[in-house]
């Protein structure tokens, strides 16, 4: 095949195609007495895994992965796919424990924060926490407190007390400042319990795309590995 009926099929160009060999997402390509490029079903099952593994698990992931294959580091490239399944793996359980928070604090009308903002000292308080905690989680941007006018104090509004709320849950679960922060950002805008569930289910929903594409990227590594086997065979 040329790099053209190789990129055809998935509209791709054929300098793609050049460009990917370039940089080792595919094998190096024979080259014809006149110095043409020629291209085999080999290429092309590394071609549908590389663009398979894309939305599984990022292109820079997926790039990673393919030139490890194509060195012959098979165990490497499985450690980097085993890494993002369990990445995939820990938001799941990261929404789920999100989750719980937020119906916890929808449930628990006696707890949940006035209208009043609420100072550093009694979210502290009412956390169990100490105030030097809650600093740090708003210098990692998981917190974004006023300042009072007059006195340059700190105030925390509802929602603000509710996003430490989560925190407080996910840290009390193990999980780091920085596994928290995407989450939380896409539900720091939701106006009503019920905007956030759709949030949590917008995300969920994206998880389970992502987990979908990871079966289908898999089963292409599957066939590319098949396909490197034969091709040693037969050479």
């Amino acid at each position: 095949m040329r790099p053209v009926d190789l990129a055809r099929p998935h509209g791709l160009s054929g300098q793609a195609v050049r460009n990917y060999e370039a940089a080792g997402i595919l094998p190096a390509a024979e080259r014809t007495a006149s110095g043409y490029r020629h291209y085999t079903s080999t290429h092309a099952a590394a071609l549908r895994t590389f663009l398979a593994l894309i939305p599984a698990h990022g292109h820079a992931e997926a790039r990673s992965v393919m030139t490890l294959l194509n060195t012959g580091s098979t165990d490497e490239a499985l450690t980097v796919i085993d890494r993002s399944h369990a990445e995939l793996l820990t938001d799941r359980q990261t929404l789920d424990t999100v989750e719980q928070a937020l119906t916890e604090l929808t449930h628990a009308p006696d707890e949940r924060p006035t209208h009043r903002p609420t100072t550093i000292g009694a979210l502290a308080h009412r956390l169990g926490l100490r105030p030097a905690t809650l600093r740090r989680w708003e210098s990692a941007g998981l917190l974004h407190p006023r300042r009072d006018s007059v006195t340059g104090y700190r105030t925390y509004s509802p929602s603000d007390v509710r996003d430490a709320d989560i925190v407080h849950q996910l840290r009390r679960s193990g999980y780091l400042l920085t596994q928290i922060a995407p989450l939380l950002g896409e539900l720091r805008d939701v106006a009503s319990p019920a905007s956030a569930g759709s949030a949590i289910a917008d995300r969920r929903h994206r998880l389970h795309t992502r987990a979908l594409a990871m079966l289908h990227a898999s089963a292409e590594i599957g066939d590319y590995l098949h396909e490197q086997g034969r091709h040693t065979e037969r050479s």
